[in-house]
């Protein structure tokens, strides 16, 4: 670190330059024109996940007409598309908009200090590639820096693991030069990447095994969009990707439900599908017929089905068991059996972590993130000026995101139209909490503890469900009887919105 350090003083502070930082940067700039904007991203490119993954087949598991941005239709055939085609769409939009020239690479956020005296954060930021600290003053931060570290993904501990004379490789860390080819691939895990990994490596590995300790629900669905490119090819890209948008969130919304009110339906509906795909005689409880009901956890997409073409024609192959132990030249398992490998994929999940692991204070006291809880999916009580960019679970991700940074930018107008400059939500006391994700991952259980929680009512539930949140975060009032603001003249907190918005009452 060099002695000297600057200072930037600047309005909205966002944290990361991937799809949701690109995102809310673009309605900033949209919405607010005259406000001053950073993007600071820890790493040396843009994209986020859609950079950082490397590995085989890595593509999206939402249709890009949901998981695209609203104002930016997804002209591809393909409506499931590939990482390098979904980094030149954010890229795309981040150059349409001049939000490349905002982004300040190899920046990572190590603290961030709230002086109610000036109603500014103070966030100290180190810059990778040349060790000097910089100090920006921000009016706001909104940390779009995603869900999980970046850094390290999970790897359980694997008795044994050094034994094993072959290469072991995370998803997270793909080595650019892994030859995998007539080779012996063993994938460890059940979810979106395993998925995504086995078929996409069976044609050229020797054979592949995707080894799970319990089944996950996967369903094949077709690449391409039939419908989405008749409307594109008749009503034009705009108004033929909004009518596949409006389609595709119904569609989705509806089977969500549907799983979550009829479980027993739904998996057996998923089962027949699966068996469908299978040679007649696979196996298909052992393999495909998860203990939890269908949306418990995430249900996984197989374009085209490609997993089953690949355990079809036997290049890839399912065990289901517990691992005893890694050995020189592979696995043994609880049940007897030893998996021969050369190579072992630990696709094992992410290690959570919100906030980007940015050290937040206010007044010198330290936020605990367990102790906080979040307001409309986007605040965290007790925290002024601090916006979280979190997506759905069940559905497209960036369908929350958009609905959060219209809200976010709905509350900087209110502010200013007011004369106010700070905003912060205050829970109740003995207000019942429960975790922040009501999601049955392992890794997302692993982290809950860390995590800030929720409510049980709204505008304290994180909620999933986009019809809900279009009422509350597009339609619905900007301030309540939850917030309390301050401005320069008066640094009480005002217990209550000085005007209401009454556009709730008006709209359905």
């Amino acid at each position: 670190m060099t002695a000297s350090t600057s200072v930037e003083t600047i309005d909205v502070l966002i944290v990361g330059a991937g799809i949701s930082g690109i995102g809310a940067a673009r309605y900033l700039t949209t919405e607010h024109p005259s406000k001053s904007f950073a993007i600071l991203e820890a790493r040396e490119s843009s994209g986020g996940t859609w950079d950082l993954f490397r590995y085989p087949g890595i593509r999206s598991d939402s249709d890009l007409h949901t998981f695209g941005y609203e104002f930016k239709p997804w002209r591809d055939k393909e409506s499931i598309a590939g990482a390098p085609r979904i980094l030149d769409y954010l890229r795309e939009t981040a150059s349409e908009n001049g939000i490349d020239e905002k982004i300040r690479y190899h920046h990572t956020v190590v603290s961030a200090n709230w002086s109610s005296a000036d109603a500014r954060w103070i966030v100290d930021v180190e810059r990778a590639d040349t060790g000097e600290r910089v100090i920006f003053d921000a009016g706001w931060i909104f940390c779009a820096s995603g869900y999980y570290r970046y850094d390290e993904g999970y790897t359980p501990e694997f008795e044994g693991r050094d034994r094993f004379a072959g290469q072991i490789v995370h998803p997270q860390h793909w080595p650019e030069d892994l030859d995998y080819s007539g080779k012996k691939v063993v994938v460890i895990g059940s979810g979106a990447t395993a998925v995504t990994l086995v078929p996409s490596m069976a044609d050229t590995a020797g054979h592949i095994t995707m080894l799970q300790r319990t089944p996950t629900y996967v369903m094949p669905i077709p690449r391409e969009d039939a419908i989405a490119n008749v409307a594109r090819k008749v009503l034009g890209d705009e108004r033929g990707y909004a009518l596949t948008r409006r389609k595709n969130i119904a569609q989705q919304r509806l089977v969500y439900q549907f799983c979550q009110t009829f479980p027993s339906l739904a998996r057996k509906a998923i089962r027949a599908v699966n068996a469908s795909r299978l040679p007649a005689d696979f196996p298909v409880d052992e393999h495909f017929n998860p203990p939890y009901d269908p949306w418990d956890q995430r249900l996984c997409a197989v374009p085209n089905g490609d997993l089953f073409r690949s355990i079809r024609n036997g290049s890839a192959s399912v065990v289901t068991d517990r691992i005893a132990t890694f050995t020189e030249t592979g696995i043994q398992l609880e049940g007897g059996d030893h998996l021969d490998a050369d190579i072992i994929v630990t696709a094992t999940g992410l290690n959570l972590r919100v906030a980007g692991g940015i050290a937040l204070s206010v007044d010198g006291r330290p936020v605990e993130m367990s102790e906080t809880v979040v307001y409309r999916g986007m605040m965290l009580s007790g925290v002024p000026n601090f916006a979280l960019a979190i997506g759905y679970t069940n559905s497209s991700w960036t369908l929350k995101i958009g609905l959060l940074c219209e809200y976010f930018c709905r509350m900087l107008g209110y502010l200013d139209e007011h004369g106010l400059d700070a905003v912060w939500p205050v829970a109740d006391a003995d207000m019942e909490t429960r975790p922040l994700l009501d999601f049955g991952a392992g890794y997302v259980k692993r982290s809950l503890s860390s995590l800030p929680r929720q409510g049980q009512t709204a505008p304290w539930v994180m909620s999933m469900s986009y019809h809900d949140d279009r009422r509350l975060l597009r339609n619905g009032t900007v301030a309540d009887e939850h917030l309390r603001f301050s401005s320069p003249t008066n640094r009480t907190a005002v217990d209550a919105a000085p005007v209401v918005d009454r556009r709730a009452e008006l709209v359905e």
